[in-house]
């Protein structure tokens, strides 16, 4: 079963100077976020980027994929807090791309030791789909801390 989401984006103006927003639309969950390329580049002031809604998705979609491996292993999570930070900086070449998503992950897991928590904190990373659109081209990297377990 394939599922579907849309978002709209509106921008008036150059790219230095102009301003836009962005909308959620399957879930009308937000609406007109606004976005300049100053809050993209330098202060958010407020507003949102393109590369903060990425590591949101990526964050959200991460937390999902490593509690279904620790589920499937038997060692169910009682919470995971999954924090992604992703860098917008300059291409080689000219232009600017996202370099690296940072994903940092907490968490609760009864059963569990350091070692296989960050092991399956690995296997997460390569069964979430976000990380898969990602690979090849984002440097993704998985820090991994048990808190009780």
């Amino acid at each position: 079963m394939a599922a579907t989401r849309t978002a709209r984006a509106r921008w008036e103006g150059t790219l230095l100077e102009g301003r836009g927003s962005v909308s959620t639309g399957t879930s009308d969950l937000f609406a007109d976020a606004p976005l300049t390329w100053k809050a993209r580049t330098e202060s958010p002031d407020g507003m949102t980027s393109p590369e903060e809604l990425l590591a949101a998705a990526h964050a959200a979609c991460y937390a999902m994929a490593f509690s279904n491996v620790l589920a499937t292993a038997g060692t169910p999570a009682r919470s995971l807090e999954v924090e992604a930070t992703a860098t917008f900086a300059p291409k080689e070449g000219g232009g600017m791309h996202v370099s690296t998503m940072e994903l940092s992950v907490q968490g609760d897991v009864p059963g569990i030791d350091q070692a296989a928590f960050e092991q399956a904190a690995l296997e997460g990373e390569t069964g979430c789909p976000i990380s898969n659109a990602l690979r090849g081209n984002v440097e993704i990297s998985v820090a991994a801390t048990l808190t009780s377990g």
